[in-house]
């Protein structure tokens, strides 16, 4: 391990245990849970019930609504997620996972009927009618998403389905995955959101996405319309735009498809369930703090 990874790890490691214990007090005293259902699934019926769980400050008063969307197979309550939500209701959102039917991948059909089922304005049934007729919830004062890799899809396709929308970011997002062309739903062009209201984060050994950092960025490119020919990031002067995160940057030195969790098998896609600190705590343009800042400027407090 070279010097600068070796003090990368120190970093996290330090970074990790200060701010886990005073978050976790901190979050104890400004947020409260909530959990509820909702119509959903993988058809256009949206016939299925399914879960969310979230959490929003416990001081009065209304607050814009975050929805987070996890990947393929990934659990609803899990860490990644709930890292997510508590994070963002810590800001000043009603901040929420939802399940869907992500057991499987799919094309663009597939995943843009349980997109619907989320967003659809339309519906009272829907995830996020359910979650903004809460009494802290204010959906006019905007909606904004993120999500992890099939996740990640619906975060930037939510706005088909819902012109409350306002701004949406992506991990481990792309065109192509393992087979699936989504380049009719996800190229820039191809979805209602706006390329300058999107934020995409990938890792550079997301085998998902390509593998490489040069596929990772392009693949970054061609969703948020924005190219920075070899560089590691590229933003607008709102601050979408992308960012291709580097394997000394992460506590397991490995970036990859999930490079916001650790532990598991080392140097494999998304094994660990762990959050990795920098992600969770830091302040860097691509962790989760800095996606938050971004998604909470374009809301109204």
């Amino acid at each position: 391990m070279d010097q600068k990874r070796m003090q990368t790890t120190t970093r996290l490691v330090a970074l990790f245990i200060a701010a886990t214990a005073l978050s976790l007090v901190q979050q104890a005293a400004a947020q409260v849970s909530f959990s509820g259902t909702y119509s959903g699934g993988s058809t256009s019926s949206c016939g299925s019930t399914y879960e969310y769980s979230g959490m929003e400050p416990s001081a009065s008063g209304t607050y814009p609504v975050f929805i987070y969307i996890g990947g393929t197979g990934e659990p609803f309550e899990g860490n990644w997620a709930m890292a997510a939500v508590e994070a963002a209701a810590d800001k000043g959102f009603v901040a929420a996972s939802i399940e869907y039917a992500n057991g499987s991948f799919g094309t663009c059909s597939t995943i843009g009927a349980r997109a619907r089922c989320i967003f659809n304005e339309n519906s009272a049934n829907s995830a996020i009618n359910k979650i903004c007729s809460r009494a802290k919830a204010d959906c006019s004062k905007g909606i904004v998403t993120g999500g992890l890799s099939q996740g990640s899809i619906i975060s930037v396709l939510s706005r088909d389905y819902n012109s409350g929308v306002e701004a949406s970011f992506g991990q481990g997002t792309g065109t192509y995955y393992s087979g699936y062309n989504l380049a009719s739903c996800m190229d820039d062009g191809n979805h209602v959101q706006s390329g300058d209201r999107l934020r995409i984060i990938n890792g550079e050994r997301d085998i998902f996405v390509g593998g490489t950092e040069s596929l990772a960025r392009s693949s970054a490119s061609d969703v948020t319309g924005l190219s920075c020919f070899g560089r590691q990031s590229c933003f607008r002067a709102n601050g979408s735009g992308w960012y291709v995160v580097k394997d000394y940057e992460v506590y397991d030195l490995y970036a990859d498809h999930c490079f916001m969790g650790y532990g598991g098998l080392l140097y494999s896609q998304c094994t660990g369930l762990l959050v990795d600190a920098g992600y969770e705590y830091g302040s860097d343009e691509w962790q989760l703090n800095a996606s938050l800042n971004w998604l909470y400027s374009f809301v109204t407090p």
